[in-house]
This record gives structure tokens, sequence and C-alpha cells, in this order.
């Protein structure tokens, strides 16, 4: 019965997925090293490779860019990018997994917009739209804050140029256009 359930959910998120241009995306950011001596562009490696060892593959990521914090703070610079990713979990599933690779390279959350060692964020799940559940838990999906955010949609149209938001219909290009002033973000190589 759960194999049957599961089969089920993961056939009905894959219908998600259809276009070159639509799939799952996570954003990856840093600013802070995993350990002494290290970069903010090594933490962002490091979770790649820990994503990579469970149910998720990576299937596209984009140049790493550099990027002011949003919102501007004193914090360091950030090291930001996209991936495209493959898995047959759902978003709920893939989220807990995005947190548990946080966890394990030792993210502590304790104030919202801090420094951190590692953030993985889910961005979009295919097409779904999706508001918060009735606790307040799950992804709210297209991520609500992505559309604002130059160190997200820039590496995001490395690798999926044609990419819509789910919810507007716009396209990265008519995004990127109306971005707020003022965010630094630029391409490492």
């Amino acid at each position: 019965m759960y194999n049957d359930t599961r089969n089920g959910l993961a056939r009905k998120f894959k219908s998600l997925l259809h276009g070159s241009d639509s799939g799952i995306f996570v954003a990856v950011g840093s600013n802070l090293p995993l350990a002494p001596g290290g970069s903010p562009l090594e933490s962002c490696e490091r979770a790649l490779e820990c994503l990579s060892d469970g149910p998720v593959d990576v299937l596209a990521r984009s140049r790493w860019y550099r990027s002011a914090p949003v919102p501007a703070s004193e914090q360091p610079d950030f090291v930001n990018g996209v991936v495209r990713v493959g898995t047959a979990l759902s978003p709920d599933d893939l989220l807990a997994t995005l947190h548990d690779v946080e966890n394990r390279l030792g993210r502590i959350r304790q104030t919202r917009n801090e420094a951190r060692p590692i953030d993985l964020d889910l961005i979009a799940y295919g097409t779904l739209c999706r508001e918060p559940d009735a606790r307040g838990g799950g992804p709210v999906l297209p991520h609500p804050r992505l559309d604002r955010r130059a160190f997200v949609l820039l590496p995001l149209r490395d690798i999926a140029a044609g990419w819509r938001h789910p919810r507007s219909g716009r396209t990265l290009s008519q995004l990127i256009a109306r971005l707020p002033a003022g965010q630094r973000c630029t391409a490492l190589r």
C-alpha cells in the first residue's frame, strides 16, 4: 500500500515537470565558511555534494554569484546559485531533505536573515502553486520572494532561460526587469 501511494505521488509530481524550462529548482547560498579557513563558495559546493548523496540528483547548476545581503546589512556578501534537481520526493519531503542538509552542515536558525554557512531554499516545483497548509508548514510554492531577488533570478536564468513564474506567468526577463533597485549581484566566473 505504501509503495503504491508513494508511486502515485511520484507520478503526480512528475507530471508537473513537463517542458525544458520547467523543473524543480533549489537556491543555494552562503556567507560564512563551514570551517575555519574555508569560504562561502566551498560551503555551497559541499551542500551540493551532500544533496547528491541522498534521494536528489543535481541535473543542472548555474554559475556562482556574489551578492549583497537582502535586506541590506553589515554581514558579509553571499555566494549564491541555483540548481535544477531531479527527485521523486514530494515538495514537503524535499524541503525536509534540504533542512537536513543544512543541519548536517551546521546551520542553526536563530534570527531571520542572519549570516549563515548554508541556505537551501526550494524555489519552484514544476508548475505547482501552493499556499501554506493549515499548520503553517510545508513549502509555499513558488517561493514567495523569488521574484524580488536578483540572487535567485540571475542564476535561474543561467539554467532555465525560458522559465515562467507559475503564478504570475511572467518570464524571467520580465521579472528581472521588475527587480527592486540597488541589488548587487555579479557572476564570479
